[in-house]
């Protein structure tokens, strides 16, 4: 049988051999699974009853989380999607650019958003705004390269059937390539706009307002059922955009 092949043996005692060390480095232990009720009892006990009298608050602080992901999403969208041709090896024009718009997208994609949001509200200040920019620079970096792969894949014989009847190579290219991927433009946005909803939070921990700040006051003030509330928020606001994510995909498909 194929799988009893010798590389494919070796590729195995690889894994098990990552797996073990992975395990001896972090600490994984199964035996410790057994502690696991203990997590669920401090939940049982100190998250209920909920603290549903600061929902008015929570929810706004929620709508300046949502609009952060949003900015920093949406944004990053338009930037990313001109980028995103350039970035692709079929459509653009050189390679020298290929490989800069290539080496960039990279370079914002590898920094996490925390790193850029510590660097800029230290340079802009507390509050929203350094986080919507971490956001949008990290996902055009993300977006550009799954676009650009998307436009890679894309058939080309419109695109060439366009170029036939006399239509110059980035009308051809616009109209021939962007409706095959803006179902899947959609769906990595959105994706990327669910993502960007925990990186707003994880930002609030760091000064950039929002749903994430008020969770990160709560648990340093040991007011956990008011934590309870706060992840309620978080969970409704990720359901919310899936919803809405699956309606557009489908009116759009």
């Amino acid at each position: 049988m194929a799988w009893f092949k010798p590389k494919y043996l070796i590729y195995l005692l690889i894994v098990i051999a990552l797996t073990w060390w992975s395990m001896n480095i972090t600490g994984f232990d199964f035996r410790n699974f057994y502690r696991f009720g203990d997590a669920i009892q401090f939940v049982a006990t100190r998250f209920f009853p909920i603290e549903w009298s600061l929902f008015p608050r929570l929810l706004e602080a929620s709508l300046v989380t949502l609009a952060v992901a949003f900015l920093g999403s949406f944004f990053a969208l338009l930037v990313a999607l001109p980028i995103s041709f350039m970035a692709a090896h079929n459509t653009s024009r050189h390679p020298f650019l290929y490989g800069l718009t290539r080496t960039s997208l990279s370079g914002l994609r590898s920094v996490p958003e925390i790193v850029f949001g510590l660097i800029l509200v230290v340079a802009l200040g507390l509050g929203p705004f350094p986080a919507v920019l971490a956001i949008l620079l990290h996902n055009i970096g993300v977006l550009g390269k799954l676009i650009s792969e998307l436009i890679e894949a894309a058939d080309p014989g419109p695109q060439e059937a366009m170029k036939t009847v006399g239509a110059t190579r980035w009308v051809a290219v616009l109209f021939s390539i962007l409706p095959q991927i803006w179902p899947n433009v959609l769906s990595h946005y959105f994706y990327r706009f669910e993502v960007a909803i925990r990186t707003s939070l994880i930002l609030g921990f760091i000064g950039g307002g929002g749903l994430g700040q008020l969770l990160f006051n709560h648990f340093n003030s040991f007011y956990y059922t008011a934590v309870a509330l706060d992840i309620i928020m978080i969970m409704a606001l990720v359901i919310i955009v899936d919803f809405i994510g699956s309606y557009v995909r489908k009116r759009v498909i």
